[in-house]
């Protein structure tokens, strides 16, 4: 009588859940390493300038070595970044926006912010925009970008921070009247899975402003950069135009003459992919590569780098590729939106060549946010008022843009990547150098794309909790990765944070594990024994590592 109780109460608990297409799409059966509908995501940082990763400093000044000023002209070793930007598990291909308001001295490829020394009270993003929602599996994504149309005040933000000298309240983008007579757009950018390798995208622009204004918009699609780091350059992939039709231009990648991840079990690729958008974009191509010419005085490996696009469109250069082949590649749109209104472009990535890919993207993305709704009525508590649901809705689905592919092998940074160009010998002594074992290839929780673009373990710790509520598998999935021989020290320490592995963070990994998989029993009415035995046996290992701390 007390089992059929149980499998009862047990079938009651995973019954609301469960129904929902999104819970299906993470329960479907897969064959490979890569789970479908968890294969393209929101896994693109915020930021990559300034990060330990790509500090090869002889002085650890990782804000100096790598500014946001030089963001738009050297390519990324670990990880690229952008607004919106959406990526493949391994970031082998990227989707981001861009945007030109016509009056910018930069095109906004990427957030602005100010580093620990320009800014009032340490590292702060001043940029607005918003995750307003997301299904885990990643099927429906809503993201909201703040724009202003006159020319952004860069300068002011910084002298004026810096000029505080810690004290006071910290000068904000608003604060600077930039957003005077509501004189700003508001760039709304969708997506949507028709498939797994299907993204249907929504960009609306609305004019809050006034009077008519004018707004660039350019989506890019590029590689990272995996063939200039060793001795010799490897091929490249490439992206070239693709077929077009009466309604719409193609761009077309392919990686196949690329090399594969080396350091993958397992040859990954993605193959031809298409990239379609509506009639009238201009394609526009560069390479992925660091303008040396520029950064350092030395010469480039090619006449076309990864400022080419904002030395375009912004300066008037003639720097883009006239054969339309490269690395990087974007559609170039100029729209002009009345006071008051709205304009929206359509766009479309896919694994499949179609003759009319436009045509029912409008309804993919009605379709999916239809089962957003159904998902999260689902986890809303019974008596929550509306406002209490939209918070939360909100809250979760930021928790679930703020993943991020976490690329970084710390004995591979420490050496350097070409032998006849080592790193300084100092470097190896400032931090990180007895964590030579981590590497990784991690879609992780990050505690702030901009301001933290790297594991925290505490925080992580934390998230898995909170994401443990729509998310079980990815919670248990990231507590595992700590406690991974890839990530835990072989005396038993939990990595900390990439300024320095070795700092000390509260023990509340066991804690998180336990609550977590009491979560997902109570959410599916079965806990993963498996998970809680495995962890169990590394923690004690960690437990073991403070009680002699």
């Amino acid at each position: 009588m007390e089992q059929k109780k149980e499998a009862k109460k047990a079938a009651e608990q995973k019954t609301p859940l469960a129904s929902t297409e999104d819970y299906k799409r993470l329960e479907e059966p897969y064959e490979g390493p890569v789970q479908p509908w968890t294969r393209w995501g929101p896994y693109v940082s915020e930021r990559s300038w300034a990060t330990v990763r790509e500090d090869y400093s002889a002085d650890g000044s990782a804000w100096d070595y790598f500014t946001h000023e030089m963001a738009r002209s050297k390519a990324y070793r670990w990880g690229e970044d952008g607004i919106a930007g959406v990526c493949d598990r391994y970031q082998i291909q990227v989707l981001a926006m861009a945007f030109w308001n016509g009056k910018d001295p930069i095109l906004k490829e990427r957030m602005f912010g100010l580093s620990s020394s320009e800014g009032n009270h340490g590292e702060d993003v001043k940029e607005y925009y918003y995750y307003l929602d997301s299904l885990p599996s990643h099927a429906y994504m809503k993201q909201l970008y703040k724009y202003p149309q006159q020319e952004y005040p860069y300068a002011d933000l910084v002298d004026t921070n810096r000029g505080r000298g810690g004290q006071g309240p910290e000068y904000e983008l608003i604060d600077t009247g930039i957003f005077g007579e509501d004189r700003y757009f508001d760039v709304y950018i969708e997506y949507a899975k028709a498939s797994p390798e299907d993204l249907c995208v929504r960009v609306e622009v609305c004019n809050r402003g006034p009077e008519e204004a004018e707004l660039h918009v350019l989506p890019h699609l590029w590689f990272r950069n995996t063939w200039s780091w060793g001795p010799g350059r490897k091929p490249k992939p490439g992206i070239s135009r693709g077929p077009e039709g009466p309604n719409h231009v193609c761009l077309l990648s392919d990686d196949q003459n690329s090399e594969p991840l080396a350091n993958l079990p397992f040859e990954y690729r993605l193959g031809p992919r298409y990239f379609y958008g509506p009639e009238g974009g201009q394609p526009l191509f560069t390479e992925n590569e660091t303008n040396f010419e520029k950064l350092y005085g030395s010469p480039n490996h090619g006449p076309y780098v990864k400022d080419a696009f904002h030395r375009h469109v912004v300066d008037g250069e003639d720097c883009v590729n006239p054969e339309q082949t490269g690395t990087k590649a974007c559609l170039h749109y100029t729209l002009s939106v009345p006071a008051g209104e709205s304009r929206a472009l359509l766009f479309r990535f896919t694994d499949q060549q179609m003759d009319e890919p436009l045509k029912d993207v409008e309804w993919v993305i009605r379709q999916r946010r239809a089962e957003t709704d159904e998902f999260y009525d689902k986890i809303h508590p019974p008596k929550a008022t509306e406002d209490e649901k939209r918070i939360q809705r909100q809250a979760l689905s930021s928790m679930l843009w703020t993943k991020q592919i976490y690329i970084f092998d710390v004995h591979a940074w420490m050496d350097g990547d070409n032998p006849a160009l080592p790193p300084p010998e100092s470097r190896k002594y400032i931090r990180n150098r007895h964590w030579l074992h981590l590497n990784s290839m991690r879609i992780l929780s990050m505690p702030d794309k901009w301001e933290y673009p790297w594991f925290a373990a505490w925080d992580l710790a934390f998230h898995c909790v909170a994401l443990a509520l729509v998310d079980p598998w990815f919670a248990k999935r990231n507590l595992w990765h700590m406690l991974f021989e890839q990530f835990q020290h072989p005396n038993g320490q939990i990595p900390a944070y990439e300024w320095e592995f070795s700092d000390l963070n509260p023990p509340v990994h066991a804690w998180a594990c336990w609550r977590v998989y009491e979560m997902e029993k109570e959410l599916t009415g079965k806990g993963d024994r498996d998970f809680l035995e495995r962890s169990y046996h590394k923690l004690l290992i960690n437990f073991a590592w403070w009680v002699n701390k």
